[in-house]
């Protein structure tokens, strides 16, 4: 069956794992956990003209048939019969233009977001969870700016690192001109509001209502947290309701510096899409940090 493909990509720590699972109670959607098939897309993409009957004899269409049958080819799965499907992985924002020359259509995204002082809350909260028995890499390769909440969160909000490299994904598609294809859902209100949301979500995908159970959010998809070194990073809870803050008491004052970083998508939800082509600040957040892979960063 051939399948119409959406894309679920933000910020970590956000309710793309809720959202997903939410997403799945309707018969007609499927959803993956954090999926890798945007990286064998992107191998094909890569490695094509690397090859050198390929540079002798160039085939730029060729090359896009097969692009597009890896990623259909995922998810034609004869056992399925939901037409619709949502590939959860961030990097979708930073190949958009590749996903529609795929697609050749304009893309759908679904873009979790959360205010970003409670994003690095909850990666503080499972850092001290785990700390008596677990080394992140980031700890590991920052030995001395880890030894302080200031410093992890810097840490944590480096290009290459799990909040960083997402943010900076969310700021440069708006940036591209993609504001159109993006549908921002603030963890926030998808927990206080979940009918209003998904009201919201199914008017983006133009697909009919659905009367989703928020009291009883069953968790399909399943990630081994183990593998991005953080235990816990994927799991939710059965019941859809509103969280308090964390920053305050993971944080404390020094959470006022990253304030002005949720006004990206707040911004846009004020404004008028015709209005933002492409308008969203410029500047990137965060330097690399030393830590080596970006643990986390496909939450």
């Amino acid at each position: 069956m051939k399948k119409t493909i959406h894309f679920v990509a933000g910020l970590p720590r956000a309710g793309s794992t809720l959202l997903c699972n939410i997403l799945l109670q309707n018969p007609r959607f499927s959803a993956t956990p954090t999926s890798g098939i945007i990286e064998i897309v992107e191998m094909v993409r890569n490695r094509w003209n690397r090859i050198v009957e390929f540079q002798a004899a160039p085939n730029e269409e060729a090359k896009l048939r097969v692009m597009k049958w890896v990623l259909d080819g995922f998810f034609d799965d004869p056992k399925s019969d939901r037409p619709v499907v949502f590939d959860k992985n961030p990097g979708w924002l930073a190949a958009l233009e590749m996903a529609e020359a795929i697609l050749d259509r304009k893309a759908k995204v679904l873009v979790p977001v959360r205010d970003v002082r409670d994003v690095l809350a909850e990666f503080e909260r499972l850092w001290r969870r785990n700390a008596a028995t677990w080394e992140l890499p980031q700890e590991h390769a920052n030995y001395y700016k880890w030894q302080t909440v200031e410093g992890r969160c810097e840490i944590w909000m480096s290009a290459n690192q799990a909040v960083g490299l997402a943010y900076n994904r969310v700021q440069d598609a708006l940036a591209r001109g993609f504001t159109d294809r993006m549908h921002f859902v603030e963890y926030e209100e998808l927990t206080r509001r979940p009918g209003d949301v998904m009201k919201g979500i199914y008017e983006f995908l133009e697909e009919s209502p659905f009367d989703h159970d928020f009291d009883n959010v069953e968790q399909v998809t399943k990630e081994d947290d183990h593998r991005y070194g953080i235990p816990g990073l994927h799991e939710i809870r059965r019941k859809v309701e509103p969280a308090a803050p964390q920053w305050p008491k993971y944080l404390g004052n020094m959470a006022d510096r990253y304030v002005r970083l949720n006004h990206l998508w707040r911004s846009q939800k004020r404004a008028p899409a015709e209005s933002q082509p492409g308008n969203a600040p410029a500047e990137s957040i965060g330097q690399p940090s030393a830590a080596p892979e970006p643990v986390g960063a496909q939450a």
